[in-house]
C-alpha cells in the first residue's frame, strides 16, 4: 500500500501560481504512472494530470492544458504540479496517486488509497 503526502495548497489571488508536491513511500515506483485528481465540494474527483515514471510522457486535463504542469523531482518518489493563471474554477482539494497503468489513470477507481489532500482556494 503506498503512502501519498500532498502539500503545497493555499489561498492565491486569480492568475496566480502555486507549486503543489507530492510524496509517495510504501512500495516499488516502477512502471507506474504519477496522477493529480482534484475535488470541488459537490463535483466528483477529477483527472488533472499525469506523468510517466520515466518522467519522458505527460497528460493534461482539457481544462488546465497550457496552464499546469505536472513534473517528477529529483527524488524518485517526488512529483510536482506547477499551477499558473489560475482561475476560481480551480479551486478544490487537489491529490495525487500512482497508478499502475496509463490506460486506467484517469479512472479514480483505479487507485486503492489516497491521501488527504491539499487545498488549493482561488479568490476572484
Amino acid at each position: 500500500q503506498v503512502q501519498l503526502v500532498e502539500s503545497g495548497g493555499g489561498l492565491v489571488q486569480a492568475g496566480g501560481s502555486l507549486r503543489l508536491s507530492c510524496a509517495a513511500s510504501g512500495r516499488a515506483f516502477s512502471s507506474y504512472v504519477w496522477v493529480w485528481f482534484r475535488q470541488a465540494p459537490g463535483k466528483g474527483r477529477e483527472f488533472v494530470a499525469a506523468i510517466s515514471w520515466s518522467g519522458d510522457g505527460t497528460d493534461y486535463a482539457d481544462s488546465v492544458k497550457g496552464r499546469f504542469t505536472i513534473s517528477r523531482g529529483n527524488a524518485t518518489n517526488t512529483v510536482y504540479l506547477q499551477m499558473n493563471k489560475l482561475k476560481p474554477e480551480d479551486a478544490a482539494v487537489y491529490y495525487c496517486n500512482v497508478g499502475p497503468r496509463t490506460s486506467t489513470m484517469r479512472i479514480p477507481r483505479t487507485y486503492g488509497s489516497w491521501g488527504q489532500g491539499t487545498q488549493v482556494t482561488v479568490s476572484s
